[in-house]
């Protein structure tokens, strides 16, 4: 099964960083859309994932015209985050090889694009506050890339750890 995990235009570097460990630890593709607001050399980047940049599948792209035209796939394997979606991503049932796109954190996906496609605008629940906009970025993408696993009954993720001085089964 492939998830693949689309930043679109993200500003701060410790949530890209963030994300990208998330990516790695689950296996899902990265892909970053710019134009983005920092370097991928960033320092703060650096600090939040970069030790884990080694273990991703990442593709970059100059826009999201240039995403579009190079993964042609179905749009019902698109699906956007954001707070103005109408449907919860947790009734969502995700199949192989979707796509979950997240936008930048001061604006989130552009409108346009959205309004092409409500029935795959999906949105975590909150309480209804003017001053708190949304969920932090790397969080959002986390509680959605573990949604979508869970869904798949984790596949090829190690569900049982070990302590390391002593034994479970002891």
């Amino acid at each position: 099964m492939a998830l693949n995990i689309v930043l679109v235009e993200p500003e701060i570097p410790q949530n890209t960083g963030n994300v990208a460990r998330t990516c790695a630890l689950t296996g899902a593709r990265l892909h970053l859309v710019g134009p983005m607001g920092f370097k991928i050399d960033d320092r703060k980047l650096k600090r939040a994932g970069l030790d884990y940049w080694y273990l991703l599948d990442i593709t970059y792209y100059d826009s999201l015209d240039d995403f579009f035209s190079k993964n042609k796939c179905e749009n019902d394997n698109f699906f956007y985050f954001t707070t103005k979606g109408r449907h919860i991503y947790s009734d969502v049932k995700y199949p192989d090889n979707a796509y979950l796109f997240f936008g930048k954190e001061t604006k989130g996906l552009p409108e346009q694009l959205l309004y092409e496609n409500p029935d795959t605008c999906v949105r975590m629940p909150m309480l209804n506050n003017e001053r708190a906009r949304s969920l932090n970025l790397s969080n959002t993408v986390a509680i959605a890339t573990y949604e979508v696993l869970r869904q798949w009954g984790f596949p090829d993720l190690l569900c049982e750890g070990q302590l390391h001085e002593l034994k479970w089964d002891e």
